[in-house]
């Protein structure tokens, strides 16, 4: 019997292992793209960008001012500091991150999914709760194939 693969996949995440150089963190800018490129936001030499400003929007609005944002603060925090963005570009942006499981929303406000217990302004609680979530999972999977495996 032949399984089909493509219905075993339940999502896909991209994480990138990547080498964090002095020119990386010299700008908020390039920390913001190395951050996306890191998290699977967007793809190497990828020439569409505007995922990068939202993110950026949304690390400073959630850890920087500590609240959970709205469609309108995060554009006038992105047309402070990085230029005009269409609300039709900003919404898609959230909603690719939401299906990412980065973010949430509720009530017209957006934030990063944060750990059930504890500070969700907290932004190395948020890196903490994120690879929790999403990475145990294919952990605990790829454990019990392994067990199978070895039985037999």
């Amino acid at each position: 019997m032949e399984l089909n693969e493509s219905k075993l996949i339940e999502r896909e995440i991209t994480l990138r292992n990547m080498r964090l150089s002095s020119e990386v963190t010299e700008t908020r800018r390039s920390l913001v793209r190395w951050l996306a490129l890191s998290l699977g936001i967007i793809n190497p030499g990828e020439s569409r960008l505007g995922a990068v400003p939202v993110l950026d929007a949304m690390l400073h609005l959630q850890f920087n001012e500590r609240k959970d944002p709205d469609i309108e603060e995060l554009s006038g925090y992105i047309q402070a500091a990085w230029g005009p963005i269409n609300e039709k570009t900003l919404r898609y942006h959230l909603l690719q991150m939401k299906k990412g499981n980065i973010i949430g929303n509720a009530k017209g406000r957006f934030f990063f999914i944060g750990p059930g217990v504890g500070d969700k302004y907290d932004e190395v609680a948020w890196v903490n709760n994120y690879f929790n979530s999403e990475i145990s999972p294919i952990r605990e999977k790829i454990i019990t194939a392994v067990t199978e495996l070895k039985k037999r």
